[in-house]
């Protein structure tokens, strides 16, 4: 697997558009970076890109912003309702897959390098690339802000960890570190109170507030006896909040780093500054995503918001997103596009293959032309998917049916099984033809000499054993949605029994059709240990499908009468 980190630098400028498309055009140069999304604010001057790669052109890419934001921004004139401390405020780098937070650490730590080197901009790490656990909270490092940081520069704790110890007026300081994926989500509020919002975020962040002798606001701090502040923790773990009015909406807004998902994740935050907010007499209106969101936590969201209604969670990706949007109003100051704002779809991850894309009649066209795919082992995965989504509809319409509500949890559960197997077979329509495509390519390769044609014959033998595992994972896939589909028949909305028994039936087309496609690829298999296994186990399941047919069939036949 190949390494890949995303970096989010986060650069003190979101009005002028024409410097905005400088820096991201010099990152973008980089070869090897994808840039996923540029986030402008006007009122926080503040635009986050987010783009991804290997770890050396990543770094190379954040090195141009912070060497293009150092030329063209000047943070004598900035101002903004975002805290910062120089041109590139900061630039975490997150590992995505194939690399260690500690090695991402490591690409942090010479990027800081070169940044304070060749650039002559005091860098100051964060989070795992920072060694001096004292120093890795990023606002403990950013507090006194630009401002304040021609002081704060010279105190000895705070020397850079690269770069000079002065403050450069013009471009400032920046934070380089490594972390994990951070979600920045700020909740809209029907005030332009930014005290109400402080208080909100306090009651929520985890640090919450100082703890006061007297009176709540104004009292003395009480301390410990080692002079440490006390505080009142705030209500969710691994959360960062402050409030702030943004003048470009004319509302004040809670804005939360949620830096664990696991721990706090989207829709519980939402929930809970709702919660707050409501019991100081203010009303949440909507959020917005700052940046990508992962697709699992909206996915988490789209269920959770469901569950709530007592509704069946057991509904495509698509729908789950629909209803985390609407629920938590993502789309109330802007268009919320999952394609341009959820990470793996900007990165083309977990999106249909070629055949399961076609609509319709495409797929129905290129199946009968001249090509010979897809096939039958193709056609026979899709059958059993049509077969698992007839019995998720079942599910679906049992979960709603008006008099059953205590049972939709029962049901709820059992078209999330539906969704799964569905999901799986329609990846198999793919697969299958992709193993046949292996064989075509394999007989294709040259044979003129002997060497030559003892790689044709492995390649050949590895295609060929493939071709016949790929239909025979479509058959097991399809029978083990039969057991399912017969509970649907027998426990589901009587008036669908005849929607479960079809999907029954394309269940059982399935599976012996997959198991023709398992035996025809059996000659070119030279080993007879494998070629008695398959079809040893295409046997076992051609008789179970068809004795599960059979129950189902029988069992829609009484209930329809």
């Amino acid at each position: 697997m190949s390494q890949l980190i995303e970096a989010v630098p986060n650069f003190s400028e979101g009005r002028d558009p024409e410097v905005i498309r400088r820096i991201v055009e010099r990152i973008a140069a980089v070869e090897g970076v994808t840039v996923l999304n540029v986030d402008p604010g006007k009122a926080t001057n503040r635009t986050v890109v987010t783009f991804v790669g290997e770890p050396e052109a990543v770094a190379e890419g954040a090195f141009q912003g912070i060497r293009a934001a150092a030329e063209l921004i000047d943070m004598r004139r900035h101002s903004g309702e975002h805290p910062r401390m120089g041109a590139t405020d900061v630039c975490p780098l997150i590992p995505i897959s194939g690399i260690s937070m500690e090695e991402c650490a490591e690409v942090a730590r010479r990027l800081g390098e070169r940044v304070g080197r060749e650039l002559a901009i005091p860098v100051y790490l964060y989070e795992a690339a920072q060694p001096n656990p004292v120093r890795r909270n990023l606002a403990d490092i950013r507090a006194g802000e630009y401002e304040g940081f021609a002081r704060k520069i010279q105190d000895p704790a705070w020397k850079p960890d690269f770069g000079p110890d002065e403050l450069p007026a013009r471009h400032g300081a920046t934070v380089i570190g490594a972390r994990d994926f951070l979600v920045a989500f700020n909740v809209n509020l029907n005030t332009t109170s930014t005290r109400r919002a402080n208080a909100i975020a306090f009651d929520v962040r985890e640090a919450g507030r100082p703890r006061r002798s007297g009176h709540p606001l104004t009292g003395p701090i009480e301390r410990d006896a080692s002079g440490q502040p006390l505080t009142i923790p705030g209500s969710l773990k691994a959360v960062k909040a402050i409030g702030w009015f943004i003048e470009e909406y004319g509302i004040a807004q809670v804005s939360m780093n949620l830096v664990d998902l696991s721990t706090t994740p989207i829709h519980v935050a939402f929930d809970e500054v709702a919660a707050r907010a409501l019991a100081r007499g203010v009303r949440v209106t909507g959020s917005e995503l700052v940046g990508l969101v992962p697709l699992a936590a909206m996915l988490e969201a789209g269920r959770h918001y469901l569950r709530r209604q007592q509704r069946s969670v057991g509904v495509s990706d698509d729908e789950l997103i629909h209803i985390a949007v609407r629920s938590m109003g993502l789309n109330e100051l802007g268009p919320f596009d999952p394609r341009e704002r959820i990470i793996e779809y900007k990165l083309g991850l977990g999106q249909p293959g070629p055949l399961v894309g076609l609509t319709v009649q495409r797929f129905v066209d290129v199946t009968a032309s001249e090509s010979v795919a897809p096939g039958g082992g193709s056609v026979a995965a899709l059958a059993g998917a049509l077969g698992a989504a007839l019995g998720t509809m079942v599910a679906n319409l049992s979960a709603h049916k008006r008099g059953w509500d205590e049972r939709w949890e029962e049901f709820s559960a059992a078209a999330e099984q539906g969704r799964l197997a569905t999901t799986r077979l329609l990846e198999l329509v793919d697969e299958d033809t992709r193993a046949f495509n292996a064989v075509m390519a394999a007989m294709g390769l040259p044979k003129a000499t002997e060497s030559e044609k003892a790689a044709r014959t492995s390649a050949l033998q590895a295609a060929n054993l493939e071709a016949a595992r790929v239909p025979l994972r479509v058959a097991e896939a399809a029978c083990s949605t039969m057991p399912f589909l017969r509970t649907m028949a027998e426990t589901g909305n009587p008036a669908s029994a005849s929607d479960a028994a079809v999907g029954g039936l394309c269940a059982r087309t399935a599976v012996l059709g997959a198991c023709l496609n398992v035996r025809t690829n059996l000659p070119g298999i030279a080993s007879d240990e494998d070629r008695a296994a398959l079809e040893s186990a295409a046997t076992l399941l051609e008789a179970q499908a068809t004795a599960m047919e059979a129950e189902i069939l029988a069992i829609a036949k009484r209930k329809i009468g």
